[in-house]
């Protein structure tokens, strides 16, 4: 019962253009896979060899120590400080390069050279200093994408203080969870923050979320909405306050590489949200490489990655994977259709973007909302783009190449994990015949595998669970304060292996293709499809926008298909349309993936990183109260409407 049915069938494939694969980083399959090869065959040369390319203060004397596996040990002794890595190195090379290029929602800009980012780091870690915060503290850091929040992580981690980034839309019982679990004793924060054309009260909600908790001994608030605070005299000092008068140097600690560098949270199903572990040594070199390789990283290169700095992504690839690089980064703060539907269109005009890095979510919803909104805007500038967060499905893939990229553009369709740290799966844009859909190949030092419940690997086009066999430099390092529970998540369901919780297949050439949680594996009959590939049958219908499909109860089948759809907006979702959309489901993977129900809407319950919740879907579907933690939910209202739903 472990094989997931292979039902979706693409042919669809787009080598990397000549142009591009003359100049690229990486321009030819044979070097990639002699590459790959010494990764996985010689791992602690292959990794000696990209590691010594970082500042290391004090050298380290062993690759890596798996002998108390789960718990690695990279790069054993080594010391290194990842603001040094990310800002000290590259001066005085890049020292007037920009760094940070930012653009606020209502339309303000600045730009950050790499010297003027050093020098604001150096002041506020020493400002953080002078509020006793110290080498392995922990501190909470909730901010609007505002350069500010850049500065907060590289400060922390040059005075060895260990950040917890919570995104700057969480509720304020969401703000304690993470504060209490991780004991933080400090909060970098802000008035307030634009998203949607108001500014969020932040503030007021860290106000409220410590209330009570007497370890909290400092607030730190950056000024940018202009709204009115409520101050707790001693505790709370503005950060222009705090950094005036202090050295514009500031020596960086020399952490060993094995020392935590951040807590990052990730939603729990059934319990509190896990603190996710990652240290410094092995992180920076995961993250460093992966962009340099998938991003094909030139000097020259403007790049966005569209996501905010309190998930996952925004950590490895806003912060730490470009500045180790040296590359200039642009940032926004505001939403992606505020003030108009072309926002984001209008700043790769505006900036000269070259590398666009985006959610999946994102892409479908500017399908929805049509092309003439990006064709309004010069997206020549653009060479590279590229999808992260959850499976992309065919259609929307090939809208991004064509409508974004103009056809030219090669697209890296990476996965990873907050857990991960870095990219595991992706295309190397000029190496990569691509295929719509595919994250193709893994990258250097990653060996996963397809199997079944007990372990074992499965052939060519059989579905499965994926994982990985060898440990990997940016790999986790445990569960903040949670042991037992750091070995349960991910490493006791395949002994040996670490489970990334997804499902997968591997096609005859070798391609993944992830098949999206196997919770979400739906079992009719005894055959178990994959909503990503029913998914992928309804949006390739013109009329559909997006879809996410979940099992139900059914007596007689065990599970039946429930499909939440949005539509375009000239489309009349009727039962006509609704019978006829189960037919072209029927006709693109077979009739057993037919919806038993169809539910139309306007819009889908997702996370605050854009990840559509199927596990509340299920419950709707199943007609239950919803359990388990439901703090990174975006909109209440939407899950509202779900529940009245009445066909």
């Amino acid at each position: 019962m472990s094989q997931i049915d292979n039902v979706l069938h693409e042919d669809r494939r787009f080598a990397p253009p000549e142009e591009f694969r003359e100049r690229a980083v990486l321009g030819d399959e044979e070097t990639y896979r002699r590459m790959y090869r010494e990764s996985i065959e010689s791992p602690e040369t292959f990794w000696d060899g990209v590691a010594r390319e970082l500042p290391w203060s004090e050298p380290y004397s062993r690759v890596l120590d798996w002998s108390q596996a789960p718990r690695a040990r990279w790069f054993v002794d080594g010391r290194i400080n990842a603001s040094a890595v990310c800002l000290d190195r590259h001066l005085p090379e890049r020292a007037e390069k920009p760094a940070i290029v930012w653009e606020g929602e209502p339309g303000d800009t600045r730009t950050l050279t790499y010297a003027e980012l050093q020098r604001e780091v150096c002041r506020a870690a020493n400002g953080l200093k002078s509020r006793g915060i110290s080498r392995g503290d922990r501190v909470a850091i909730y901010m609007p994408m505002i350069p500010e929040l850049a500065v907060a992580l590289l400060a922390c981690a040059r005075i060895g203080a260990v950040h917890s980034v919570i995104f700057g839309g969480f509720s304020a019982q969401a703000l304690r969870d993470r504060i209490e679990d991780g004991s933080c004793c400090a909060v970098i924060t802000a008035d307030g923050g634009w998203r949607r054309g108001s500014v969020l009260p932040l503030k007021r909600e860290v106000d409220a979320g410590i209330e009570g908790l007497d370890f909290v001994h400092t607030v730190v608030v950056v000024r940018r909405g202009e709204n009115e605070v409520a101050w707790t005299e001693g505790r709370d000092c503005w950060y222009h306050e705090l950094l005036a008068g202090v050295a514009n140097e500031c020596e960086p600690e020399a952490m060993d590489s094995e020392d935590p560098l951040f807590l990052l949270y990730t939603s729990g199903s059934t319990g509190k949200p896990k603190g996710i572990v990652h240290t410094t040594g092995g992180y920076l070199v995961g993250t460093s490489l992966t962009t340099k390789y998938v991003f094909d990283l030139r000097e020259d290169d403007v790049y966005w990655c569209t996501a905010d700095i309190g998930w996952i992504t925004g950590h490895s690839y806003i912060v730490y994977g470009p500045l180790a690089n040296g590359a200039t980064v642009v940032m926004y703060e505001g939403a992606p259709t505020t003030p108009h539907a072309g926002r984001f269109w209008e700043l790769v005009e505006k900036h000269r973007v070259t590398i666009f890095y985006t959610a999946p979510t994102a892409i479908r919803t500017f399908m929805r909302l049509g092309a003439e909104h990006p064709e309004r805007f010069d997206l020549s500038s653009l060479r590279l783009l590229g999808t992260v967060g959850e499976s992309i499905n065919p259609e929307a893939w090939m809208w991004y190449r064509d409508t974004i990229g103009g056809g030219r553009c090669p697209i890296v369709d990476t996965w990873w994990q907050t857990e991960t740290g870095a990219i595991m799966l992706t295309p190397l844009p000029g190496v990569t015949e691509t295929k719509p859909g595919s994250a193709t190949w893994p990258f250097f030092g990653v060996d996963p595998v397809i199997v079944d419940e007990q372990g074992n690997e499965l052939g060519a086009n059989e579905g499965g669970l994926l994982a990985l066999r060898k440990p990997w430099p940016s790999m986790l390092r445990g569960i903040w304060g949670d042991e037992e529970r750091f070995r349960e998540t991910y490493w006791s369901q395949l002994p040996g292996l670490y489970f990334a919780g997804d499902g997968a297949r591997r096609d005859e050439e070798g391609y993944f293709w992830i098949l999206g949680r196997v919770d979400d594996v739906i079992n009719i009959s005894g055959h178990r499809l994959s909503t990503m590939e029913v998914e992928s049958a309804l949006v390739s219908h013109p009329a559909v926008c997006e879809a996410a499909v979940v099992g139900r109860p059914d007596e007689v089948t065990g599970q039946s298909i429930c499909a939440f759809v949005t539509v375009a907006a000239d489309v009349e979702a009727d039962a006509a349309f609704g019978a006829a959309l189960r037919e072209h489901v029927a006709s693109e993977i077979g009739k057993l993936a037919r919806p038993a129900e169809l539910r139309f809407t306007d819009a889908l319950p997702k996370t605050r990183s854009g990840k559509i919740m199927r596990r509340l879907l299920r419950d709707i579907a199943a007609g239950i109260e919803s359990v388990g933690d439901m703090s990174t939910i975006e909109d209440y209202s939407v899950l509202a409407k779900l529940r009245d739903y009445d066909d």
